[in-house]
């Protein structure tokens, strides 16, 4: 099954395409969030250009000690936020007060990181909110995805075990990874305070109710 044209439709026609990192496994999509795939999307991050300006940014933290940090000229990126490379922040991309992007974010233009935001591991394709009080971690997001006030994308089992995915048809794969958050397809909208499973999977355009627990294919 091609999960990534299946959950990001956005990918095929959008012209800008040395903005965001390669997808490179279509069955599982996942394996760009694991640090020891060649095509990961940490060591697509290692080869970005350090480019940031800091004497433009008022009160924030940049750490490029495990990697470098690309802010584009446009971002906007407000007082009191941490920056921990690799990260690539795209072009007119707001960051807004207190978000914590940690080590590995790639932050596609048009993108919003919300006030009180922690980002890890993760891609957020263009156009893609996680606005307010948010946590983000091994996940990817797709073209316009929001999420609402409060909604955590977990990304870790409590018993500490390999995360299970679940696809279209029913079959559970696993995934290999320890740390696995939810893919969330295109122009999904999720509702405030929900709690998404590790390894959940959202289909385009889906609409998930304020207060839910979301797990497997949705």
């Amino acid at each position: 099954m091609d999960l990534i044209s299946l959950l990001f439709p956005g990918l095929k026609k959008f012209e800008y395409v040395d903005e965001i990192p390669i997808l490179e496994d279509n069955r599982a999509p996942w394996k760009i969030l694991d640090k020891n795939h060649n095509k990961s999307l940490n060591s697509q991050l290692m080869g970005i250009k350090s480019e940031n300006d800091e004497s433009k940014y008022i009160g924030i933290s940049l750490d490029e000690t495990k990697g470098p940090i690309f802010i584009h000229p446009t971002a906007i990126i407000d007082p009191f936020v941490r920056i921990e490379g690799p990260t690539y922040v795209g072009e007119n991309v707001h960051i807004r007060h207190c978000a914590y992007l940690r080590s590995g974010c790639w932050i596609s233009r048009d993108s919003v990181v919300g006030l009180c935001t922690e980002i890890k591991n993760s891609l957020l394709l263009p156009g893609s909110k996680a606005p307010h009080f948010n946590y983000v971690g091994d996940s990817i997001l797709g073209f316009k995805v929001n999420l609402g006030a409060g909604t955590k994308l977990s990304n870790v089992r409590n018993d500490k075990r390999e995360i299970i995915v679940t696809i279209q048809d029913g079959i559970r794969i696993n995934s290999g990874l320890k740390k696995f958050g939810s893919l969330i397809g295109d122009k999904v909208e999720i509702g405030c305070n929900t709690v998404t499973n590790p390894g959940t999977i959202i289909q385009v355009d889906s609409m998930i109710i304020p207060n839910s627990t979301i797990k497997g294919w949705n």
